[in-house]
């Protein structure tokens, strides 16, 4: 299979891609298990692009059971050397409000107990990589770009909290993460981006605001459908995001 132009993984409401085209479906084993489900292939923009929905086409994963490992390694195994990690998170700083499309600069993980890296003491060099600015910046600097020529609102910047889920946060711990700098909070973003460092591919997060964090904005009770109905608003834009991304 040749050389893979953009890898895309979608995050809650994204599932598929309906204007790839062409596309076939991989299925396929790692030497860390099992993808979240098949990575579809096909072209978007006249270019090679492969998919995978994070949590499962149907949504059957829950962020604690995903196999980020697995899915970094078949992804880097299709060809891919670009991974754009579309992420559905809650705002806690004024600028990132429900609705708001967001490309974060910086990273703070409080998971625990998710296999973190593929050097697990397994034999073979430990190897510890320059994790500084978690997102690759030549990548964010194309993301930018892209939404600027295709008239695509984006928020620039930002520092996004990896939380364990998969229930949402107490308000005192959305307290403790503003106080630690974290503008966005979500449940996906680590280990797969430091799983992507550790493969040497270009990374970068695209945060949909779903929602505001327990004692942010309104602070109305967080529901399923106010969710997904403000993940399909905010993502709107993406296709001619993606577009003018592959153009």
């Amino acid at each position: 299979m040749a050389d893979i132009d953009l890898a895309i993984i979608g995050g809650t409401g994204v599932y598929r891609l309906a204007s790839l085209e062409g596309s076939e479906a991989v299925q396929g084993d790692t030497p860390y298990g099992a993808p979240s489900g098949p990575v579809r292939v096909g072209r978007l923009a006249g270019r090679r692009v492969a998919f995978l929905a994070r949590h499962g086409e149907g949504h059957s994963l829950p962020p604690h059971r995903v196999n980020y490992r697995a899915n970094l390694w078949q992804l880097k195994a299709l060809g891919a050397q670009r991974v754009l990690a579309i992420n559905t998170v809650g705002g806690i700083t004024e600028r990132f409000g429900p609705r708001v499309l967001a490309l974060p600069d910086q990273l703070i993980d409080y998971t625990w107990g998710r296999a973190s890296s593929f050097w697990d003491g397994e034999g073979g060099e430990v190897l510890h990589v320059d994790f500084g600015d978690p997102y690759t910046p030549s990548l964010r600097q194309a993301v930018r770009e892209a939404a600027a020529r295709s008239g695509t609102a984006l928020v620039d910047g930002g520092c996004y909290g990896a939380t364990q889920g998969p229930r949402l946060e107490t308000r005192a711990e959305i307290a403790r993460m503003l106080r630690d700098g974290c503008d966005l909070v979500g449940m996906t973003g680590m280990p797969e981006a430091g799983l992507a460092r550790e493969l040497g591919l270009d990374y970068a997060c695209l945060a949909v605001v779903a929602n505001w964090a327990a004692g942010c904005g309104d602070d109305a009770e967080i529901t399923l459908a106010e969710v997904l109905a403000n993940v399909e608003a905010a993502s709107v834009g993406l296709p001619r995001l993606l577009d003018a991304l592959l153009g």
